[in-house]
């Protein structure tokens, strides 16, 4: 997320000291093996102070220059384009996308502003929503844009329709609503548009079984959170065994001794590598080279070995790079997201904090080990609170996973109710503390603040 100020509002139009604020969320998109190959920018637009009224069926001058001309205020609905535009450009919202491309939903104004050139080719898809009005002069646009080497989606397809089919010959990708698309008809969608040359992204996908059926049509890309759900007919390689971690998680958690830890640690090879690896990273660099297992566990420390554990436990046993691995992602960037949340909040001190990020660590285990999410929360020894806002949603822990999984869902309306009870937390905030946790987590490899890149 990221909040843009509009510069001097008495020439805008807008209200004196009126602000427009732009909030962002992600959702992943994962490809065929299952990593992640991009993301979904949830948008928040900004909304109209009380009394702007905008004419929402003109169409806009293609050279938005021309609303910045003396004597004219320009439209307002063009005011939250460019804040929108304006905060995709943000360094922040950059890092958090980890080197992906972001797929963003653009609205007409949006296309016809020319703040929108600024916006690298690389990094943007723009979506076509199904309610998007085309004219000649969107379509105008449209090619001068592609010409530029825009990259263009149809988003939400269920169906051929006029819409779809105007657009279709400017798109390159093509985003199906799973769910809500004929079943009888997905398979003939599908084979015509990839024999058109089309890439095909299925769209809500959070159940295993949508999954791999629209893997068996043929999709490319994938969108939903199916991959953080318990699943009893894959089984999820792992970068060590799960017991292994498990054992060391309970041993952490009574505050053991570097004795305790490196006898632990020996048993398992695999952890010893890792642990070696982590505290020879740049972040946690002492002056020489570590070389004994008692010299990596003083050098990391026992609350970052906890957390590099706890991350590791949904570490994909491929060799592939953290910011491709979306489960890891997930879990890291709840946790973190959680435990910056709770600081904002009246009386919460540093174990209100580390009760927070495991609760975002912990709050899909059961995608890893299957079986009920109760009982390996029972096996984790975690504390009532933690278990109660996971398993219930209850307490402050529970209030605030629910604002990030409402947030990850880009449920904007949700997240308004929630902040009444998560005062003086705003939606604004939220959305700016998840992008910060998202930064996090893509370069945990390489500032050794989470763990460093998994590899066998």
């Amino acid at each position: 997320m990221t909040t843009i100020a509009i510069e001097k509002p008495s020439q805008t139009g807008v209200a004196d000291d009126a602000q427009l604020n732009a909030s962002f969320a992600r959702q992943p998109i994962l490809n065929r093996d299952g990593m992640l190959c991009g993301y979904e920018i949830k948008v928040r637009a900004p909304e109209l102070p009380m009394g702007t009224e905008s004419d929402a069926g003109a169409a806009p001058a293609v050279d938005s220059a021309a609303d910045a001309s003396p004597g004219r205020a320009p439209d307002p609905a063009q005011l939250v384009a460019r804040a929108v535009i304006r905060g995709l450009m943000q360094g922040n919202l950059r890092g958090a996308l980890t080197g992906h491309p972001a797929y963003v939903d653009v609205s007409r104004e949006m296309l016809f502003d020319d703040s929108i050139l600024h916006l690298p080719t690389d990094r943007f898809m723009f979506e076509l929503s199904p309610s998007i009005v085309v004219d000649d002069a969107l379509i105008a646009r449209i090619v001068q844009l592609h010409g530029r080497r825009y990259r263009f989606v149809l988003d939400e397809v269920t169906q051929p329709d006029e819409t779809f089919a105007k657009l279709l010959p400017y798109a390159e990708v093509v985003k199906i609503d799973f769910p809500r698309a004929s079943k009888a008809l997905l398979p003939k969608l599908t084979s015509v548009l990839k024999s058109a040359g089309k890439l095909l992204i299925a769209l809500g996908l959070d159940a295993q079984a949508d999954f791999e059926e629209a893997h068996g049509l043929g999709f490319d890309r994938f969108q939903g959170y199916f991959f953080a759900r318990a699943q009893t007919s894959t089984t999820r390689r792992v970068s060590a065994p799960r017991h292994a971690l498990l054992n060391l998680l309970q041993l952490l958690s009574g505050d053991p001794t570097v004795a305790q830890l490196e006898a632990e640690l020996k048993l398992n090879p695999v952890l010893v590598m890792h642990l070696m690896k982590l505290a020879n990273s740049s972040g946690l660099a002492v002056g020489h080279k570590v070389t004994t297992l008692r010299e990596a566990i003083n050098a990391t420390g026992t609350n970052r070995i906890a957390r590099w554990t706890q991350l590791l436990l949904y570490a994909d046993g491929r060799k592939v790079a953290l910011e491709d691995d979306p489960l890891l992602q997930l879990a890291a960037t709840r946790a973190r997201f959680m435990e910056l949340a709770i600081e904002r909040l009246p009386e919460a001190g540093r174990d209100e904090a580390d009760a927070a990020f495991l609760t975002g660590v912990f709050s899909f285990v059961d995608a890893v080990f299957g079986g009920s999410l109760e009982s390996t929360l029972n096996v984790l020894t975690l504390s009532r609170p933690i278990q109660a806002g996971i398993l219930h949603r209850q307490g402050v822990l529970g209030l605030l996973l629910t604002a990030v999984e409402a947030l990850e869902r880009g449920a904007w309306d949700e997240l308004d109710a929630l902040c009444a009870r998560l005062q003086p937390l705003t939606v604004e905030e939220i959305a700016l503390l998840a992008w910060a946790a998202g930064a996090w987590a893509g370069v945990a490899d390489r500032s050794a603040e989470g763990l460093e890149r998994i590899e066998d």
